[in-house]
């Protein structure tokens, strides 16, 4: 079951518990940062691509363009000297979010498909349309939230969170792109918000009640009460009753919400490796049908053969 898996602790004072997932979100949980990814990811490279496919105003994609050159995942570069204009390219650590976009596919098409989104039409080199996999490197078996067990790693302990975005949110809103240019049309609504997407990843260490998330997560009250209210209305979560008098709530992840655990998996991937340090991993996951420690594996399901950058293209 979810509940058995530990992804994250206890907050304790201003600190919270080392976790890969959440410093992955605290640089991908953003609207308009996903769909740079995305268009950075379908070789968008230029300033005046990105506004002209995104309609982000300049002031708002110039911050975002230099968060995620400040993070490490792109790179500018210099493609024209007089005037100087410059174009980013996605970096050794941007590339490595492939994985993450994958499944992010992978959710949309299980749950929402639409034949208009280029990306649900992803062709692997076998030359079939797919929709890609997660599997366990050591046993090659498909991993769910029921598979795994975590403990501390190397790297456990407290850290400080994240400093809050100064940046007031864009009111811009869903549309702006062509039918067939839309990725993320319905995930950007789970995951294109930082306290949104680690409510949900908050969720998969079992945590159900609202004090718990609240300590977990170190959010203010009314923050996580329009979340966790959005990701009920999103189908993601399950509101229960589990007490009359007062009357209590507890918000349990429905299918659609625990099928977003290979996403989860691969943020905890690319955190470990480019977010953790010298410490290490924060913790060390365990796939218990093979009782190896997971490597995770993305695999076509067409021909069960692994899926990479280069050997994929959308149509």
């Amino acid at each position: 079951m979810a509940e058995d898996i530990a992804i994250s602790g206890e907050r304790t004072g201003h600190r919270l518990a080392s976790n890969s997932a959440r410093r992955a979100l605290d640089i991908l949980g953003d609207r308009w940062t996903l769909m740079i990814l995305y268009l950075a990811f379908t070789r968008v490279r230029r300033f005046d691509e990105f506004q002209a496919r995104i309609g982000l105003a300049r002031s708002l994609l110039t911050d975002r363009l230099r968060r995620l050159e400040a993070s490490g995942v792109l790179r500018r570069q210099r493609y024209q000297e007089r005037p100087p204009r410059d174009e980013y390219r996605l970096t050794e650590m941007g590339t490595d979010l492939f994985g993450a976009a994958l499944m992010i596919i992978r959710w949309e098409k299980r749950w929402f498909p639409d034949p208009q989104v280029g990306a649900h039409r992803i062709r692997h080199n076998c030359g079939r349309e797919f929709t890609p996999e997660l599997r366990c490197a050591c046993c090659g078996e498909q991993v769910a939230a029921r598979d795994v067990s975590a403990a501390d790693g190397p790297g456990a302990g407290l850290e400080p969170p994240a400093r809050p975005r100064a940046q007031r949110r864009s009111t811009v809103e869903r549309g702006e792109l062509a039918p067939e240019e839309k990725m993320l049309e319905r995930a950007i609504e789970v995951l294109g918000d930082r306290w949104t997407a680690q409510t949900i990843a908050s969720a998969f260490t079992g945590k159900r009640r609202f004090n718990a998330l609240q300590a977990e997560l170190g959010v203010a009250p009314n923050i996580l009460s329009e979340r966790l209210a959005r990701l009920v209305d999103l189908g993601v979560l399950d509101r229960r009753r589990y007490q009359e008098r007062p009357e209590r709530f507890e918000y349990a992840l429905t299918p659609e919400g625990l099928d977003l655990f290979p996403l989860i998996l691969e943020l905890i991937r690319w955190g470990d490796r480019w977010l953790a340090g010298t410490a290490g991993p924060p913790q060390i996951i365990t796939h218990r049908p093979c009782g190896n420690r997971l490597e995770p594996r993305i695999t076509c399901d067409q021909c069960g053969e692994a899926v990479t950058v280069l050997s994929t293209r959308f149509d």
